[in-house]
């Protein structure tokens, strides 16, 4: 897996790359935001990991750019107790985060856990049956999703959370299910990881035409349903 760490900060930088690379990943550094920007657009990379404070060109700008043309996955880092940043980066399209200082392990554990959420897993690769929903399509071989013919422009995140809710239509399913079945992590305290992403999802279900709807069960999680 090629991992982008863009950072202007050299030092963590290079002790990351190079705990990274034990791991079995191949890692490049940017210290320049802009340069950062366009490798991250070249096609070259599984995933990126992106500071939020830097020179020039800060990481939530950084990130609003790239995905308005592209779904690479990527981890943000944000200072440590600043949850603003954290749910600011999440509705951006942000598919994790990690406040610094970055334990070099939690790390690599986020970013297999983000990879594996946008490769499909061996089930879902074999199957090449597709959920239906109202007006809502779902390929998990494909990784793609359509509502009213119309495709949808997920994150890996994003996709994983409605394929989630679309298996069981109807049926509540907690946050903390969620958080373990599409994030692949325990659900930690105070955590709006979820929230967020499902906010995400509800936009662009509107955005597409509506026709599903994720409610939000009180006290307990989400659910997916057609109204009638």
């Amino acid at each position: 897996m090629r991992i982008l760490l863009i950072d202007d900060d050299d030092t963590f930088t290079a002790m990351m790359a190079e705990y990274l690379e034990s791991e079995g990943f191949a890692c490049e550094r940017a210290h320049d935001p802009l340069g950062g920007l366009e490798r991250a657009l070249s096609g070259r990379f599984d995933a990126v990991v992106l500071d939020v404070m830097m020179p020039q060109l800060d990481g939530m700008e950084l990130l609003r750019r790239l995905r308005r043309q592209s779904a690479l996955p990527v981890v943000m880092l944000t200072a440590k107790g600043d949850s603003i940043d954290r749910v600011v980066g999440l509705e951006l399209g942000a598919d994790d985060y990690l406040p610094k200082p970055v334990y070099p392990r939690e790390l690599v554990a986020r970013l297999r856990a983000v990879l594996r959420r946008v490769q499909s897993d061996p089930p879902a690769a074999n199957d090449k049956s597709e959920l239906a929903i109202g007006p809502l399509r779902i390929a998990p071989a494909k990784r793609e999703a359509w509502l009213r013919e119309r495709l949808l422009v997920l994150t890996g995140t994003e996709f994983d959370l409605l394929l989630q809710l679309a298996r069981l239509p109807g049926d509540a399913i907690t946050k903390d299910e969620l958080s373990e079945r599409a994030l692949r992590r325990p659900r930690e305290p105070y955590d709006r990881s979820v929230d967020v992403h499902i906010s995400n999802l509800r936009q662009k279900l509107g955005a597409a035409g509506g026709g599903v709807e994720i409610e939000t069960v009180r006290a307990i999680g989400y659910r997916l349903r057609a109204p009638a």
